[in-house]
């Protein structure tokens, strides 16, 4: 195929603008997919993305109109997921910014934009969902101009659910993105990059390439530039979207490479593939993600299944490198993982597919951030999980990162904002005016306040029409406690949390009454505390099952109802003494949704 006729691009969104659906009508129009196999979000392949409605995986596919070739990376419009945009915005020569016409311009927009500018990509601007009686299009277009300095002409109006604009914006992609470069031409050169991996059981790892320079075919003597790791494809091929066989992948082109290796580690996102006779120099790649959130997780029925959860977890790095994790041992829960995350749906992401596609029950510890402490002793440490945070007459110094916020939202509700922003101690800056009698606020605040419900709260303030996005910035120092939450007189470290101060005795409180009312009753009465600073600062008692152990009685001497029921009497206070609590798995998982629900 000649490089003239083949155009890469991608779709940036905030999350709900219609990126999915405008994407299967594309599918629709072009004849990729028959119209009687036509489903809604058929890009999204994972049931979890259906289930919610939202993007979480990139995934290509290879279009064909005019005959020209339309290779799209379909990107997820969640800030947890801004790294899969930033791999697909390497991977393209453009990408096109949807805009819902009932919305506007999202903050997330605003920083996903940043990233394809700076890429010098060329830059379509669209606005979606023009059929909605709420559409305020040419409020959104003045927002637009003012956003990328175009005309309003060059704004094109489509819908993706009816379809109306489509074939349009498929014309304009053939006439304003570039076609793809090559670099070295016709000297027999191979070059591709990896921007995402598949695992297949059969198969090995499956690579997601753009093709730079060359041409790929299975049976060549290829190497992964960073690792140098050398294989032979067994196949390569196209998505349309599933994957299809090819006899090569050429320059331009967008596709997969079958590598056979079926060990991990041994390539990585933003690696280069080359001849292993002609080594190329490898690209730039992609930035490693910096984990926001961690959290430990450690199989719950028995160690036996920690080699099982070494493995998932391996493999569903493949698909997500942005997750890290290492391995550590509590005396509690035994040996489990340390995992880092980019946000707390990240986490309950990872935390499901961990449990769907690899059956696995697991104790998931409460979220934490990375904090940096100072010892007494002039000592320094940094601690991932609240369980390890040291006691408070240890610590000299605690510092915590904070995060740079920009949020968008009608001046309407920035009465009601406010008070918010001061309970989460943030620090407000900078304020514009946006269009559309919209607000830009840009602030500072702790990470830690960030991950503590901030979402769900700006949401309810603004009645669902604020928008936000956000960027670690540097540490500073923090007045935090660790808070303990004991079961039975025992401590349980996966409900260990690190939480304000000045807002101890509400956090205390707030978590022994979670648990009371998600935790399953016993045969004896539970006492269920919230300790911090050395004290109890919260208490609240489980009450037993009952038993009815004189139900097969009847009739006779009162006598023998009384010597049973001492004797249940007594074996519930030696239960109470030595017997232990089972939490199930998903009183866990309910715990950690306390501050995602």
């Amino acid at each position: 195929m000649d490089l003239k006729h083949i155009r890469n691009f991608s779709i940036i969104a905030h999350i709900d603008h219609g990126k999915s659906t405008l994407a299967d009508r594309m599918l629709e129009i072009t004849g990729t997919i028959e119209k009687r196999k036509m489903k809604d979000q058929v890009l999204d392949q994972m049931e979890l993305e259906r289930e919610r409605g939202i993007t979480i995986k990139m995934q290509p596919v290879r279009m064909e109109y005019k005959n020209y070739i339309l290779n799209l990376i379909d990107t997820p419009g969640h800030i947890d997921f801004s790294y899969e945009v930033s791999r697909a915005i390497a991977a393209v020569e453009g990408t096109l910014l949807l805009v819902d016409a009932t919305q506007g311009v999202q903050a997330q927009t605003l920083t996903v934009l940043d990233k394809a500018m700076a890429a010098e990509l060329a830059i379509i601007p669209v606005i979606s969902k023009i059929d909605s009686p709420l559409a305020r299009i040419e409020e959104v277009k003045d927002e637009i101009v003012k956003l990328i300095g175009c005309s309003k002409d060059e704004i094109l109006e489509v819908s993706g659910k009816t379809g109306q604009g489509v074939e349009n914006l498929l014309n304009e992609i053939i006439k304003c993105i570039p076609p793809p470069k090559i670099e070295f031409e016709g000297d027999g050169s191979l070059r591709a990059l990896v921007f995402d991996f598949k695992y297949s059981n059969h198969q090995g790892i499956i690579v997601y390439v753009r093709v730079l320079d060359g041409k790929f075919t299975k049976n060549l003597d290829l190497e992964f530039g960073v690792s140098k790791e050398t294989f032979t494809p067994s196949e390569v091929g196209i998505f349309s979207p599933e994957q299809i066989p090819r006899e090569s992948l050429e320059s331009g082109e967008i596709g997969y490479i079958v590598t056979g290796i079926k060990k991990p580690g041994l390539s990585s996102v933003g690696d280069t593939i080359t001849s292993n006779l002609k080594p190329m120099p490898a690209l730039p790649g992609y930035l490693t993600p910096s984990p926001v959130v961690w959290a430990s997780i450690y199989p719950e029925e028995s160690q036996d299944d920690f080699s099982q959860l070494k493995i998932a977890l391996g493999r569903l790095k493949l698909s997500d490198p942005s997750l890290s994790f290492e391995e550590e041992t509590s005396g509690a829960l035994g040996r489990g993982f340390r995992c880092g995350f980019l946000g707390m749906l990240h986490l309950e992401i990872i935390v499901e597919r961990l449990h769907r596609e690899f059956n696995l029950n697991l104790v998931v510890t409460t979220p934490s951030i990375n904090y940096k402490i100072v010892y007494t002793n002039g000592k320094e440490n940094m601690v991932y999980s609240p369980h390890t945070f040291p006691d408070d007459g240890l610590i000299a110094k605690v510092l915590e990162p904070w995060v740079k916020v920009k949020i968008i939202i009608p001046m309407d509700y920035l009465g009601l904002l406010m008070p918010m922003l001061f309970l989460h101690e943030a620090v407000i800056g900078e304020t514009e005016n946006f269009g559309g009698n919209r607000s830009v606020l840009n602030l500072e605040m702790p990470l830690r306040e960030l991950m503590r419900n901030f979402f769900d709260e700006l949401k309810s303030v603004s009645s669902g029409y604020a928008s936000i996005s956000y960027e670690i910035s540097d540490f500073r120092e923090a007045d935090v406690v660790r808070l303990d939450i004991l079961v039975a007189d025992e401590v349980v470290p996966a409900f260990s949390r690190v939480v304000s101060r000045r807002r101890i005795q509400e956090e205390a409180e707030n978590s022994v009454e979670k648990l009371h009312n998600v935790l399953p009753r016993q045969l004896f009465v539970v006492k269920i505390q919230g300790k911090a600073l050395g004290r109890i600062l919260s208490s609240q008692s489980l009450s037993a099952l009952k038993k009815d152990v004189t139900g097969y009685l009847y009739g006779g001497d009162r006598t023998r109802k009384m010597k049973l029921w001492a004797k249940q009497k007594k074996g519930k206070k030696k239960l109470k003494e030595r017997g232990k609590v089972n939490i199930p798995h998903d009183v866990f998982l309910k715990m950690m949704k306390r501050d995602i629900d």
